[in-house]
């Protein structure tokens, strides 16, 4: 269909049309969000959508735990794309969440052939010695590798129950001649990002992901296999107030009263709405109206914001009864960085990104060649400006380097108007990046012997 965008978290091509991704695929604005103590990434607008992001915020403001996950593909060498992710896992950090990463070794494996012993020495030397570097705190982090963690592997397999060829070809676009192996990694990354919830990886809490928005497919599978594993369902009730529903499937039928003839057990429904209605009253509704022989109560009073106690209540039921009791994982998402060409960065192709173990002459040089958003002459660049928003030297410093919005806002307009030429521009790029890694490096060297406190007891 004309006008429909796809987005594709393997394909080199993506849309950069924000608005129309937020409206076709259902993310939430940011605009509305009141973020503490925001970080640049946030105040320009860098994040620009989330799905339940006011989940994981309520959960800080109230004092309770929530996560934050992530993961790398060791198959390469770190980037500034992917320090731009490492520098949102830190601002979570720092407002209270603990960090679970994922090692995609078991991925890389399979779709890219990497040994596990390769894998396991390009994810410790070349990604989490940055991330030291960078200011993770070892304390609350957890770096775990898929091949050691079964429990992952586990939940591929039970959430693969809930899913069906048709549902991966309408979300990533597979078809008939699509390798296995991509069929699986969404699976192992669906319960990458859903086991940290399990009682031996944390407990039931939020747990938000940030990517760019070419992951959301991976967003979207996970979202919709929690929800379809939920044994009651929580919806908005036509006449206000909120409805709790039970989801009867083959694996918890008897629990819910569905006897082995199909027939309703009227002793056993009634026995399970009890109980929902005894959780549900401890957040002080009056106003409780179940109905065991429909499978349903009705909670009139309640409102939108009470949506995540009544869901909280409700999963910590299901897992005492025998279910997964899953979350809806939330997410943010964060605008595409341009690679150096002006096409996506990408760690197979070392010109289009500065590498963080990048030496100062190579990092001079790539910027120097930089794609420029001035115009051919200094003549016309004077009379009629360059485009920062198409140029990489600037953009760069707004991702990266820049740390003073007020400097930045005057770097914009003086290039607009051609008072900065583009060549400057560069010469401005380059001074901030060239400090920025030199300091870097120095942290690096500080930080190497922190290495192995990141690595969760199963990935020693």
């Amino acid at each position: 269909m004309g006008g429909e965008l796809r987005i594709d978290p393997w394909s080199s091509n993506q849309s950069t049309d924000y608005g129309n991704i937020i409206s076709q695929f259902g993310l939430q604005s940011m605009s509305d969000v009141e973020i503490p103590n925001p970080s640049h990434l946030h105040r320009r607008g860098l994040i620009f959508a989330h799905r339940d992001l006011d989940v994981v915020l309520s959960a800080h403001s109230a004092g309770q735990p929530f996560g934050v996950l992530t993961g790398l593909m060791p198959s390469g060498r770190m980037h500034l794309g992917h320090k731009m992710v490492i520098d949102q896992i830190s601002w979570f950090q720092n407002l209270g969440a603990d960090v679970t990463i994922t090692v995609a070794d078991l991925e890389s494996n399979a779709t890219r052939g990497l040994s596990l012993a390769r894998a396991r020495k390009v994810a410790l030397e070349e990604y989490v010695a940055n991330y030291a570097a960078l200011g993770l705190d070892p304390e609350t982090t957890q770096v775990y590798f898929q091949s050691t963690r079964s429990a992952v592997q586990k939940m591929a397999f039970t959430l693969g129950r809930r899913t069906n060829l048709s549902e991966f070809e309408s979300i990533y676009g597979f078809s008939g001649d699509t390798n296995l192996a991509h069929v699986l990694a969404p699976l192992v990354q669906a319960g990458d990002i859903l086991h940290p919830m399990l009682d031996e990886y944390g407990g039931l809490r939020p747990i938000v992901v940030p990517v760019g928005v070419d992951q959301d497919p991976h967003l979207r599978l996970t979202r919709g296999l929690a929800a379809k594993s939920n044994w009651f369902n929580l919806n908005s009730r036509k006449g206000g107030g909120l409805t709790i529903g039970l989801s009867v499937q083959d694996d918890n039928a008897a629990a819910l009263g569905i006897a082995g003839d199909g027939k309703l057990d009227l002793k056993v429904r009634q026995s399970v709405i009890d109980n929902i209605v005894a959780e549900v009253a401890d957040l002080g509704f009056a106003d409780i109206l179940p109905n065991a022989k429909h499978g349903s109560i009705q909670i009139p009073s309640a409102t939108q914001s009470d949506r995540s106690s009544v869901r909280m209540k409700l999963l910590r039921l299901e897992r005492s009864m025998g279910g997964l009791g899953l979350m809806q994982p939330a997410s943010t998402y964060h605008r595409f960085a341009v690679g150096l060409t002006g096409d996506k960065m990408s760690s197979s192709l070392p010109n289009t990104t500065i590498f963080l173990t990048d030496d100062i002459a190579a990092v001079e040089r790539k910027i120097k060649r930089a794609f420029s958003g001035g115009q051919p002459t200094v003549e016309e660049h004077r009379r009629l400006g360059g485009d920062p928003d198409i140029d990489v030297a600037y953009q760069y410093m707004m991702y990266f380097f820049e740390p003073d919005d007020k400097f930045l806002a005057e770097v914009n307009a003086d290039y607009r108007s051609g008072k900065i030429l583009a060549g400057e521009m560069k010469q401005l790029c380059i001074d901030r990046a060239c400090e920025w890694l030199t300091n870097h490096h120095q942290l690096r060297d500080q930080t190497g012997h922190l290495v192995n406190d990141f690595l969760a007891p199963d990935a020693r």
